[in-house]
């Protein structure tokens, strides 16, 4: 097994929408909700491939694209939030999640954070129990940041580095 996390840059416009797509494509519902948003996204990091590069990563297999993983730094030192973290469907349940949100975590923590936040629905328990197994806890809904709750998710974590 040769895992690798790429620089986006490495790769075509397309690929996080693509990924985001292939990832989510048991819930249609999901894809009609998010597919601008996702296309948004591509876009962004397309246009500020130096951003990119620096709060995201492409995750690799061998020579095969399985994943994608982001953070977003604007309240560090304070709190950085995980982003969009996906890994196409036919790689799910194979620990490659657990694998990138590892990275994903080394990643932020090489600069100053006192938390992460991370958020999932409640019906996607496979993500509840990979955020937990690598250190998250999960937070009380009723005491949420007005940007928490514009997420618009049921569960939200946190991994407190204070």
């Amino acid at each position: 097994m040769n895992i690798r996390f790429n620089k986006i840059s490495d790769f075509k416009r397309g690929i996080i929408f693509d990924l985001l797509s292939d990832a989510y494509s048991f819930d249609n519902e999901i894809e009609k909700n998010c597919a601008v948003s996702w296309r948004e996204s591509d876009d962004f990091f397309f246009n500020n491939l130096d951003i990119a590069d620096k709060y995201g990563f492409i995750t690799m297999l061998n020579d095969e694209v399985i994943g994608y993983a982001c953070y977003d730094p604007r309240n560090m030192p304070e709190y950085a939030i995980v982003g969009d973290n996906c890994i196409v469907s036919k790689y799910k349940g194979k620990g490659y999640g657990k694998l990138q949100m590892q990275e994903l975590i080394n990643r932020i923590t090489q600069g100053s954070v006192k938390k992460i936040f991370v958020s999932t629905s409640s019906s996607f328990i496979p993500a509840q129990k990979m955020y937990e197994s690598v250190g998250f806890m999960r937070l009380d809904n009723s005491n949420l940041e007005s940007w928490q709750i514009a997420q618009k998710q049921d569960i939200y974590y946190c991994m407190d580095f204070a």
